[in-house]
């Protein structure tokens, strides 16, 4: 076995709690020469370990803030993929910047950048070489579906874009359901940030004006045939004169005329509905990476806690 534990294959992903019972079955049947052959070889001793230290990480009020912000750094991230499969010095490191374009002196690669890592639990030293942790490589893995993580969300932040991108996953908001998860005083900041990223988008005003039939009697008026089809295409729940215009075939500007004469026969009337901010595909693509971010590191916390409870017994 090698001494740096490499990102697991996606079966292991899927259930880091059924790893850790299999590498305890592993345990029980092992019979080590010496305490050190576990220090040094054991994946499952390593994995163990990482995990113990990560908890006392991840116990601070502020974890998941700090992990996104670190992430939030394209030299960090340079560096943990250098190291994810394979051990490098500082020194190596420092090449592999050079050929990035970054030229940075070694006291700067382990003060800005490594020392960060490690302390949220995405890397690890020994013998003064650095490696990524299983973390760290599961955590890079969902990373590289999309490159442009670190130029999209600002850095040194709250991390409120990262809180709201994955509630959009389930449809478009208003900003009254926004605000049950951003506060009412940062809102329509946050939102305005993610619209100028192009992250989200709002529909066109003609797309959340709806019009709906009144309960008038049509059989008394008289329609034209253009008409009668367009105030019969109208449904129970409205709709928007864009899709309406798909529906029957006609323009817009035939639509609005016809809506118009609806209307005045009292046969129409309009109502608004509160506009809904929702994701671009870029922002889709975006919210489900910081889904699986989310998801990898609530199993790693409870994997954490599974060996303190362990310990304890």
């Amino acid at each position: 076995m090698g001494n740096v534990l490499q990102p697991t294959s996606n079966c292991e992903k899927l259930n880091l709690t059924t790893m850790l019972k299999t590498l305890d079955a592993e345990c029980r049947n092992c019979a080590p020469t010496s305490p050190l052959e576990c220090i040094n070889h054991c994946q499952a001793y390593k994995l163990k370990n990482e995990l113990r230290n990560l908890r006392t990480a991840m116990d601070q009020p502020n974890y998941i803030k700090e992990l996104f912000n670190v992430l939030k750094n394209e030299t960090r991230l340079h560096i943990l993929y250098a190291i994810v499969n394979s051990r490098c010095s500082v020194s190596q490191l420092q090449q592999v910047l050079k050929k990035t374009g970054h030229t940075h002196s070694q006291d700067t690669i382990n003060e800005e950048y490594l020392q960060p890592l490690m302390a949220v639990g995405l890397a690890n030293e020994s013998r003064e070489e650095y490696y990524a942790t299983h973390f760290g490589g599961r955590l890079t893995e969902v990373l590289g579906v999309f490159p442009d993580f670190v130029d999209v969300l600002p850095a040194h932040s709250e991390c409120y874009e990262e809180m709201l991108l994955p509630v959009l996953l389930t449809g478009p908001k208003t900003l009254e359901n926004i605000e049950t998860v951003l506060s009412p005083k940062i809102a329509s900041r946050i939102l305005k940030r993610l619209r100028e990223v192009g992250l989200i988008e709002t529909p066109e005003e003609r797309d959340y004006i709806f019009f709906f039939k009144s309960k008038r009697d049509p059989n008394k008026e008289t329609f034209s045939t253009t008409e009668r089809k367009v105030y019969e295409t109208l449904p129970a729940e409205g709709i928007s004169a864009g899709k309406l215009a798909k529906e029957t075939g006609l323009s817009m500007r035939l639509i609005y005329k016809y809506l118009r004469g609806l209307k005045g026969k009292k046969l129409v009337f309009v109502r608004k509905t509160p506009k809904a901010y929702g994701l671009t595909s870029k922002g889709e693509q975006l919210a489900s990476v910081l889904q699986q971010l989310q998801w990898i590191i609530d199993e790693t916390w409870n994997g954490s806690q599974q060996i303190f409870r362990n310990n304890n017994t």
